[in-house]
């Protein structure tokens, strides 16, 4: 017969009372629960030791993970991690002692209630309705680079949605696509949609004879690349001569490639903004036609 350690381990980490007697005997809980190798999380639900806070409050509660906790949940990228669990509870429930955390009420659904977890699709519009434009653009972005979620879905779904947040989802659904490769990639798209800055695109393909490259953000017309470096280093004198070798190659092809880091396009947009500007203003006429570089 399996311990209760091993029966909760098999099923996820956690089960219902129930759950556990269906397999094991009330004894093996009790001693299970005396030797610290099970723990009660509220009346009839137990968990190994452990258990992340936000699916631990989730059950607490009886309720779903939400919000940025459940972005969490489906890796999804955030800026900054929720200081307390964000969980929705059904709408006529009254509030109970419990862990600290972020209570939302709302119905959801039977998958929903299964997972613990809101649904990919509810989490990113819930994500719009609470935090900036910029980190919802991420949200989303991750959300359709996974391929489990359409933007069209988001679309009709941000059309749909009622109450706080609207015109932030809105305009994050027009505007988020599954070809950002990085969070801070999104944060830097995002920046040029506030700033009203046209013509940039995700992953452009750059190709010079042999060389084929892709760039975070592209401008075909003036040829200027954006470069989102996050906090990665190059690990190897081989990672770092590819990626001097590709730089090298971008502006043989004609790219004026812009690098900009993390602490740049968080702690200061407006110089990457006004950096952006020169740049495009360097490669284009008045009339918006490229300028030659040799011009």
């Amino acid at each position: 017969m399996e311990s209760p350690g091993e029966v909760l381990a098999r099923l996820g980490g956690w089960a219902t009372g129930s759950e556990l007697s269906a397999v094991t005997s009330r004894r093996a809980v009790t001693a299970a629960l005396e030797r610290g190798e099970v723990q009660r999380i509220a009346q009839g639900i137990y968990a190994v030791p452990g258990l992340p806070a936000d699916l631990a409050a989730a059950l607490a509660y009886d309720g779903v993970r939400s919000y940025q906790s459940a972005a969490t949940a489906w890796q999804l990228p955030l800026l900054v991690a929720p200081e307390k669990p964000h969980v929705t509870v059904p709408p006529n429930r009254r509030p109970r002692p419990g862990p600290p955390a972020v209570l939302h009420w709302a119905a959801f659904d039977a998958d929903e209630r299964r997972n613990r977890t809101t649904s990919l699709l509810r989490t990113v519009v819930d994500c719009a309705r609470v935090v900036p434009f910029a980190e919802a653009l991420a949200v989303a972005d991750a959300a359709l680079a996974t391929e489990c979620l359409s933007q069209e879905e988001l679309l009709a779904a941000t059309v749909a949605m009622r109450g706080p947040g609207c015109p932030n989802a809105r305009r994050m659904a027009v505007a988020a696509t599954g070809l950002s490769g990085s969070i801070l990639e999104s944060i830097l798209r995002a920046l040029l949609i506030i700033e009203g800055i046209d013509g940039f695109e995700p992953q452009v393909l750059v190709t010079n004879g042999w060389f084929r490259a892709r760039v975070d953000l592209g401008h075909r017309l003036a040829r200027v690349a954006l470069e989102a470096d996050g906090f990665e280093f190059h690990g190897s004198r081989r990672d770092f001569t590819a990626d001097c070798h590709r730089y090298d190659e971008l502006v043989a092809a004609g790219w004026l490639v812009l690098r900009l880091t993390y602490e740049q396009i968080i702690g200061d947009p407006a110089w990457v903004v006004a950096t952006i500007r020169a740049a495009l203003a360097q490669r284009c006429g008045a009339n918006g036609q490229e300028v030659s570089p040799a011009a």
